[in-house]
């Protein structure tokens, strides 16, 4: 029998999310500083960690957390009718630098605080390990943003420091495969290709530092819940570091070849440049954990198997 209390407490932590997505379709951009593309990646994680759960939520419950629902959307209708308006004029009072990192900020802490709070209500102090990947998506986006906001371009030394070395390898690998010529300036590259030249800034959101950051909140809340040695968590841990970094090597590689091979037009190449990180990191993101669960599925298969023939033999 299916568990229909589950799948409408699902629903409701989506509703806002969901409402979002159809009634502001224009607002899914994937360019993670300009609309709310992470809250479709955001009831991914939330669907994919509560669905199958056998853990039944009271109506009571259930009831306690529609009308925060309709709160959120209420604030995201809210937006449309003035809302957004006085958050882009009260980001002079808080000398912010980068108005769409301050306006979609809040768009993050709002939908975060609704999804931890309904979590809270359906499992209580449990939910850290039932369902973490969402809300700390959620939480992590709305950290970076507000991390652009107020330490714009590279003003956010640490987060800036490892930038030309990103760099330095991407001019190697440009010259190495003949691509065109490439030149490094602390974080500016030079570039010479088919369409002429072209020189890039590059600052740690461009960089995809922040998808670092990203990825060690999301998977640390992830091995949080599995059921797997600690040791095997770290090695997990650090193999997706080292992936997340090479995928954003790829990034500015990529970067880098739209400029010597395709267009030296900046408004071309900045469309490029809005989704080319998230359009890797994303799918990164989600294939690391699907081979981590069917690494330690199989294992556990193994294990099981293990103990039972070892039973059978002692018989």
């Amino acid at each position: 029998m299916q568990n229909w209390n589950l799948i409408f407490g699902i629903l409701i932590l989506s509703s806002p999310i969901l409402f979002a997505i159809i009634a502001f379709p224009d607002s899914i951009s994937f360019s993670w500083n300009e609309g709310r593309g992470g809250y479709l990646f955001a009831v991914i994680f939330l669907v994919a960690e509560l669905i199958g759960l056998k853990i039944v939520i009271s109506k009571k419950r259930l009831l306690v957390v529609i009308p925060m629902a309709l709160l959120t959307i209420s604030y995201l209708i809210s937006l449309e009718y003035g809302l957004r308006d006085y958050i882009i004029e009260s980001a002079e009072q808080f000398d912010v630098q980068l108005i769409y990192s301050w306006t979609w900020l809040w768009d993050f802490v709002v939908m975060a605080i609704f999804v931890v709070t309904a979590l809270y209500i359906f499992f209580g102090k449990r939910w850290v390990r039932i369902a973490p990947a969402g809300p700390i998506f959620l939480a992590g986006t709305a950290i970076i943003l507000s991390l652009d906001a107020f330490f714009p371009y590279d003003t956010l030394g640490p987060l800036q420091y490892v930038v030309p070395y990103f760099i330095q390898a991407n001019v190697w690998l440009v010259n190495v495969l003949d691509l065109g010529t490439a030149v490094a300036r602390g974080n500016v590259m030079f570039l010479r290709g088919e369409h002429g030249s072209m020189a890039l800034q590059v600052f740690w959101p461009s960089a995809g530092v922040h998808s670092i950051i990203i990825f060690s909140l999301v998977i640390g809340a992830f091995m949080l819940k599995m059921n797997i040695p600690r040791n095997r968590k770290f090695v997990y841990f650090i193999l997706g570091i080292i992936g997340t970094i090479i995928v954003n090597l790829i990034r500015v590689f990529s970067l880098s070849w739209y400029a010597l091979k395709v267009t030296t037009d900046p408004v071309a190449w900045e469309e490029f440049h809005k989704i080319a990180g998230e359009i890797m990191f994303l799918p990164w993101l989600f294939g690391f954990i699907l081979v981590v669960i069917l690494i330690e599925s199989r294992r556990l298969k193994k294990l099981e198997s293990k103990g039972k023939t070892q039973s059978r033999n002692n018989l």
